[in-house]
This record gives structure tokens, sequence and C-alpha cells, in this order.
């Protein structure tokens, strides 16, 4: 995993360009970071997950998967009571008994964002120490900005995040961010909402979770965002698109997206966990997130 001495060894390495021929530049920030766990957002499995935590949870190890990444706090048909009817301490105890960790979560906390009431917050931030989890993450803005942010809207929200940080720091964790492809969006002389949040957070507390396929969907080069923002993108979410259409989601490797050539630079990124994801399967789920294991563990790692 890619460790904040490895990051600044790069910095140091990327300064001495005037001194280093720009192959061997090029060769040593292509390198890819020494990821060698593969691990599944459960958010791709809710439905079987809300039918059986513990059978869903057997089958991921069984796959190969070695981390998950939760979900907890969502409104809606699959928000049940703790993860899937456990407590933290047992859905902890569920996935030790099946060799998985969890490094990583993503919370609700649009109270804390919209309303700076941070109850919610410190409570979820509770139960993602109880899983022995690295990293708190944001999965999403708050609806009003999704459709209508500002700019000023996103420094807020920066600011929100940088207070949320130095809470998370309190209990051992990391926090970050997860996009859609909404934060892309031009806010005016041509700045996102997505740079406002790289520039306005705290790098030592503040880190990003990439989804690759919303990044693409966007009209982005994941590779230059690294090359642009080195060490931020502690996380990859990993799903591929549809080679016809963009808007439609697919199993790894079977789509458009050149997965080869963003691992290549996964350690400029700072990558230190990734995770499968497919918001819909249009195959039988087990065998759909089977085959972006496979993929992953053959062609990138």
């Amino acid at each position: 995993m890619t460790t904040r001495r490895t990051f600044l060894q790069q910095a140091g390495l990327a300064g001495a360009a005037a001194f280093l021929s720009p192959a061997i530049i090029t060769t040593a920030l292509a390198q890819s970071a020494k990821v060698s766990k593969i691990g599944i957002g459960l958010f791709t499995l809710r439905e079987q997950l809300t039918a059986d935590v513990k059978a869903t949870i057997q089958q991921v190890a069984k796959i190969g998967y070695n981390q998950v990444e939760t979900y907890y706090g969502y409104p809606g048909k699959y928000e049940v009571k703790g993860f899937w009817g456990l407590e933290a301490k047992d859905f902890n105890a569920l996935l030790q008994a099946n060799g998985l960790t969890s490094p990583s979560g993503h919370y609700n906390v649009t109270e804390f964002l919209s309303s700076g009431d941070d109850k919610v917050l410190k409570s979820h931030i509770e139960t993602a120490a109880t899983v022995n989890q690295k990293y708190f993450v944001i999965p999403a803005l708050p609806t009003d900005i999704r459709t209508n942010g500002s700019l000023d809207d996103y420094k807020r929200m920066a600011a929100k995040f940088n207070q949320a940080a130095e809470l998370c720091q309190k209990s051992g964790l990391k926090l970050a961010y997860h996009n859609h492809n909404f934060e892309f969006k031009d806010q005016g002389n041509g700045v996102t909402g997505y740079e406002i949040l790289l520039t306005e957070t705290d790098a030592k507390l503040v880190g990003f979770e990439l989804d690759i396929f919303w990044a693409v969907n966007a009209g982005l080069d994941p590779v230059a965002m690294f090359r642009k923002n080195p060490g931020r993108y502690k996380m990859f979410h990993v799903k591929d698109m549809d080679k016809t259409d963009k808007a439609v989601f697919t199993e790894v490797g079977a789509g458009r997206i050149d997965f080869k050539s963003i691992f290549a630079a996964s350690k400029l990124a700072g990558v230190d966990y990734i995770f499968t994801e497919q918001d819909i399967i249009k195959k039988a789920p087990y065998e759909s997130i089977a085959e972006s294991y496979n993929y992953i563990k053959k062609n990138q790692l």
C-alpha cells in the first residue's frame, strides 16, 4: 500500500525532474501501487444483503475478495437496523469469521453537510471505528447541491469536510469523498466543484475515493487527474462502462475503460485500497462480481 513516506519520496522524485531524464521519471511515476487485496463495495449486493447478510458475506469471501466497503444510514428500501440487522461488533465478527476486513465505509452525513448538526456524524464515526475501518467516506453531497450547487456551495462543503475530517482523526479514521459525475460540471471560468473540493480541503486530512466510471463518464482522464493532484486518491471504485452506451455499467474488463493505464499510475494517485462496484447488474450477481474479481486479479495486480 502507498504510505505517506512513499508519497513524499514520489514528490521528491518529481521535484528532481531537472536532474533526471524524462524517460526515468515517467517510468518511476508509472509504477503501480502495491495493492495486493481486492475489495468490493457492498452496495453492489444490497438486495442479497437485505435478504441474508451472512450468506452474502460467505459468498463474497468464497469468490476470493479480501475486503469489503460498507454503506450505512442510507434512506429507502435497503435501510435496515445496523449492518443489515447486525450490530457493528457482530458484523465485524462475521467479517473476521470469513477472513474479511472492512477498511472503508460509506456513511450518510447529509444532516451534517446541510445543517451542521454533527450528532449523527459522530455516531457514524463511532460505528466505523467499531468495524475497524480506516476510511470514513462521504458518498455524495446533499440533493440541492447535486442539482444546483454553486462554487460557494462547494466551498462550504469543503469547509464541512475539513471539520468532519478533524472529528474522524480523533477516532483514528481518515475522511474521503466519493464522486459521481455532477461534481465535474463547469461552474464558470473553467472551475468545477470537484476542483474546489480538492483545493480547499486539507490534504493531510481529506482524501478522495475516485469512482473511475463516473470520472470517465464526465469526460475526464483519471491519469491526468493523478498528475494534477498526486497522492490525493486513496481509493478506487472500479466498475466498467458499456462499449456502446456510457450510461450503462458492466463488469470490469468487459467495457471500454482502460484500466491497465489507470492502474499503472496508481502509485502516483496514492491508492491504498480498491473496490469493485456495479450499481446495476444485468446477470447473476455472484457471477458478475466473480467476473470483475477475476479480471482484476489476472490483469491488474
